[in-house]
């Protein structure tokens, strides 16, 4: 079963490629996703990595640990929460 993993206080400059490197050594990675602002379209400093196999390994080995000058704040991610309408 796939492990989606929450991945925060990324540096801003920071590409899928080089997330994706970082968590491959743990595992088989299948998805890659940064957040950017809707307004924007400027990186928000998180993102989702899925993977396929080593996702607690990885979330074990990479939460707290330095990344382009950062701390990484890495867990398993929540379940998306209901939001209402903006109207």
């Amino acid at each position: 079963m796939a492990t989606r993993i929450y991945v925060g206080n990324l540096p801003f400059d920071t590409t899928e490629e080089a997330v994706r490197n970082l968590f491959s050594s743990h595992g088989e990675v299948s998805e890659v996703s940064l957040i950017n602002d809707r307004e924007t379209g400027r990186p928000r400093g998180f993102g989702f990595v899925e993977m396929a196999s080593g996702g607690q390994e990885a979330i074990a080995a990479l939460d707290q640990q330095q990344f382009g000058g950062r701390t990484l704040r890495v867990n398993e991610a929540r379940p998306r929460e209901e939001r209402r309408p903006r109207w």
